[in-house]
């Protein structure tokens, strides 16, 4: 048995305590830790005292730590959990200091799960399929994953999916309908929403186009394509290929005759 000659505060952590028994420094706990055990001076210790005191402090220190790492921001229970076991605590502390955490209301993964998903659709614009896959990254069980994806109603994803559409329709002006409907189709997809969502939202949006308009857009991206065939083909072939190529842009094919005419007047006259 030991007896607890000496408690004494650390100096650059006013809520530790160094302990000394039988006047030699045994071990340091925290003030929470100081206080549980009732250590005081005169007080004797066996050895399974001293091994619950340690145990209890480590999960003190981890959960401090916890603590200050939630401080920034919110986190998953996954993240927290790996953040100590990277420090160096053992498993059983690691559960021990979760448990402590989610009992106080400092770690709730549906709460975490709800926050991040507000957080994605607000500043990313991402859909229910991205989102799942930073829920599935910060270990959220599949089955909360599945209740918080549900509350991301059909109406909302179109209303967010709608806003990047017409933020591609503004952008790409000097581009042909199908051009601009491709554009959409991929960041749509790329965000995480659904073909049933893409094609909803392709139907809303409108792309007309103005003769004058066809005609400045074959001017600008019909040049690159005709001097890319012409360089190689001549004649019919290489109006052909022009033709296709146009084609395939979205241009109309009234639209691509009369620029393919045109071209055939300039090199005839040069």
């Amino acid at each position: 048995m030991q007896v607890i000659t000496k408690i004494g505060r650390q100096k650059n952590n006013a809520e530790r305590y160094n302990i000394y028994l039988n006047d030699e420094y045994a071990f340091a706990v925290d003030e929470g830790t100081l206080i549980k055990f009732g250590l005081t001076k005169g007080k004797a210790l066996e050895r399974f005292d001293i091994d619950e005191i340690t145990y209890e402090d480590e999960i003190a220190k981890a959960f401090n730590k916890a603590l200050s790492f939630l401080s920034f921001q919110m986190r998953s229970e996954h993240e927290v959990k790996k953040k100590l076991l990277l420090a160096g605590h053992g498993e059983a502390v690691v559960l021990e200091a979760v448990r402590k955490l989610e009992s106080l209301g400092f770690l709730n993964d549906a709460t975490y799960s709800k926050a991040l998903l507000e957080t994605k659709k607000k500043t990313a614009k991402k859909g229910p399929r991205a989102i799942r896959q930073d829920l599935i990254k910060k270990g959220i069980d599949k089955g909360l994953q599945d209740e918080v994806l549900g509350s991301f109603s059909h109406e909302e994803q179109i209303e967010i999916a709608m806003g990047l559409a017409e933020k591609e329709v503004r952008a790409g002006s000097k581009k042909t309908p199908t051009q601009v409907k491709q554009k959409i189709q991929d960041v749509l997809m790329r965000k995480g929403y659904s073909f049933t969502v893409v094609g909803e939202v392709l139907e809303k949006i409108s792309l007309e186009r103005e003769d004058d308009e066809w005609e400045g857009m074959i001017e600008q991206q019909g040049e690159k394509i005709w001097r890319k065939f012409a360089a190689k083909l001549s004649g019919s072939e290489r109006n052909m290929k022009v033709k296709q190529a146009l084609y395939q842009k979205g241009f109309p094919i009234e639209v691509i005759n009369r620029f393919i005419e045109r071209k055939e007047i300039e090199d005839y006259d040069g």
